[in-house]
């Protein structure tokens, strides 16, 4: 299932698809063209039952610097409603549920910055690994927005509770490596240099694992992490993240 793609470069070894974030020069930023081709990806993986993992990186010195934010002014200079930045939001949202809900079980494999909607992307993958480099640092409100891309509050507070992600959120500090194991936002941390060798240890075992028995494994987990979940709040994410850039627009256009 290797296709050519504008921000990706995929690879397919026998059960183990590699995606990789190619544009480096905006920091592997997450622009529309690029949540497109992850979109197109991960809907061929769930239509493959002979990918059993699917290893997320980003070239380049970082793995994701966030979402693109010369797209999101572009987007509101061209139109101040914020309709194409539903679109966005949308979009993301999907990529996110996606790389959660894929019967394939999706890897992040993390090295220099991890900002914002990077984060959002690498804690909606099953397993994260992590050079022991990397800096994370959730932004959106010293930016001026809600943390609303891709529906990634629920999950952070799911995977790492509810008060220290408050912190974070707050105060829109970096946090290291070890803080982010600490919060079980990484699995694993190594040197940079081992990172393909951790990677390794996690899919040598599941290319021999039955594929119908992972996808009601993930199926079930991901029952149970949202049984406490009266109402998916994340799904207004689009309309929050657009209404308050409108808004803010507004603001100094006033």
């Amino acid at each position: 299932m290797i296709e050519h793609f504008k921000t990706l470069v995929v690879q397919r070894e026998n059960a183990v698809l590699t995606v990789r974030l190619n544009t480096p020069e905006s920091g592997n930023s997450l622009s529309e063209p690029l949540l497109d081709d992850l979109l197109t990806v991960l809907g061929a993986v769930q239509d493959d039952p002979g990918i059993r993992a699917v290893v997320l990186s980003g070239a380049g010195a970082d793995f994701c610097l966030g979402a693109d934010r010369q797209e999101f002014a572009e987007s509101l200079a061209a139109d101040p409603a914020g309709t194409g930045l539903r679109v966005l939001g949308n979009k993301a949202r999907r990529v996110c549920e996606a790389l959660s809900t894929t019967g394939a079980v999706t890897i992040a494999r993390l090295h220099g910055g991890v900002i914002g909607a990077g984060v959002a992307l690498a804690v909606f993958c099953d397993l994260r690994a992590g050079a022991d480099t990397c800096r994370f640092r959730l932004p959106e409100l010293a930016v001026g927005v809600a943390p609303a891309w891709g529906g990634v509050l629920p999950r952070l507070m799911n995977e790492a509770g509810a008060a220290r992600i408050r912190e974070l959120i707050l105060t829109a500090g970096n946090f290291d490596a070890a803080t982010a194991k600490e919060l079980s936002l990484l699995h694993t941390v190594v040197p940079e240099e081992e990172l393909d060798s951790a990677i390794a240890r996690w899919t040598k075992p599941l290319v021999r694992r039955s594929p119908s028995a992972l996808r009601t494994a993930k199926l079930m987990m991901n029952a149970y992490a949202n049984a406490n979940r009266l109402a998916d709040a994340s799904l207004f994410d689009a309309e929050l993240l657009s209404s308050a850039l409108s808004a803010a627009q507004y603001a100094r256009r006033g």
